[in-house]
């Protein structure tokens, strides 16, 4: 899991539910028991973060087609204003890292952004909202239920970034209403609560995951790419996991269910047709085949040496922490305080 902080849905929210899509044989997980209980449960669904993150430039149109692709229930997404006011897909604010230049969004305008490509190839744009919207929403394309978790940064006035989003979304017309398809992530803890992965295994940390699910809230778990802690998830009941890798996590899927087979009703024409990132069927079957545990010792034992690190950790800074929030020692940053305020 990244270091990163992450919201989790407020409560009294939901997720849209994973549907059917026509021309995509990877896009349902169904309803089944798990090896720990009698009862059918559905599995968590497969969110991809910043897109097919771990095989193609993050946020690009490129990384989003190859997430859906890999059978992809959901886009996880950053949004950031350029200095014109253009709704553009970043996790940072800065473009040195994506894009090799060290010039703030918010201070460039949208004419300069889209000279603009990756630093990874095969060197993609920079999207703005407006593109993500438009390919979700082409007809014929079977994107319907295909749902976005748009990820609000502070680094831009919040209800500036949110007005221009509220117009981008009524400005841009789809197959099924955007309010149904779209989640905010909005970071304001009185709407959401974060937590350490790592620090949710053992007794408190079922009790806490018991306790979210009594409240009617979701437990996404952020930002999951090793095999094992995919699993932990599974047995743990999360709604969503969030992952740079969504197809290994959908062959984790497949493999607790105890199959062999693509996630859904897969077909043999949908199978050999090229898919919408230009690879062809042969190349993403080679890519795919062994991709399961690679069966040592090591990386089971590095995931435990660190569930123990953190566990120590929360033992000795839990009461300090406590004290520190009773009597209100540490005040909100100015951002935080700004987007409280909405």
């Amino acid at each position: 899991m990244s270091p990163e902080s992450k919201p989790l849905l407020g409560e009294g929210s939901s997720i849209p539910s994973a549907q059917k899509l026509t021309r995509n044989p990877y896009s349902v997980l169904r309803i089944v028991p798990t090896p720990s209980s009698a009862s059918a449960r559905r599995l968590p669904q497969a969110i991809a973060h910043r897109g097919f993150k771990s095989l193609y430039p993050e946020n690009t149109l490129l990384a989003f087609r190859g997430a859906l692709d890999a059978g992809a229930h959901a886009l996880e997404t950053d949004l950031h204003l350029s200095r014109d006011g253009v709704v553009v897909l970043s996790h940072d604010g800065n473009l040195k890292r994506c894009f090799g230049v060290d010039k703030k969004i918010s201070e460039c305008d949208w004419a300069y952004l889209e000279t603009l490509r990756t630093v990874r190839e095969p060197g993609e744009k920079l999207p703005r909202l407006d593109d993500l919207l438009a390919f979700l929403a082409e007809e014929g394309a079977g994107r319907e239920g295909v749902w976005v978790l748009l990820d609000i940064k502070t680094d831009d006035p919040p209800a500036e970034l949110l007005g221009r989003v509220a117009e981008v979304l009524a400005s841009t017309p789809g197959p099924v209403p955007w309010e149904k398809r779209i989640v905010f992530g909005c970071w304001n803890p009185n709407l959401s609560f974060n937590m350490f992965q790592k620090a949710l295994v053992g007794p408190v940390g079922k009790r806490f995951i018991r306790d979210v699910k009594k409240a009617d809230r979701r437990l996404f778990v952020w930002t999951v790419n090793d095999e094992e802690w995919m699993e932990w998830s599974i047995r743990a009941g999360a709604d969503g996991v969030i992952t740079d890798d969504p197809e290994l996590f959908l062959e984790v899927c497949r493999r607790w269910k105890g199959g062999d087979g693509p996630a859904a009703d897969d077909d043999d024409d949908d199978a050999t047709k090229p898919k919408g990132t230009g690879e062809e069927p042969e190349a993403r079957a080679a890519r795919r085949t062994g991709r399961v545990r690679d069966g040592t010792w090591r990386r089971p034992l590095r995931l435990y040496l660190q569930v123990v690190g953190v566990q120590a950790l929360m033992l000795l800074f839990t009461p300090v922490l406590m004290v520190v929030a009773r009597f209100g020692l540490v005040a909100p940053g100015p951002k935080t305080t700004k987007a409280l305020r909405l």
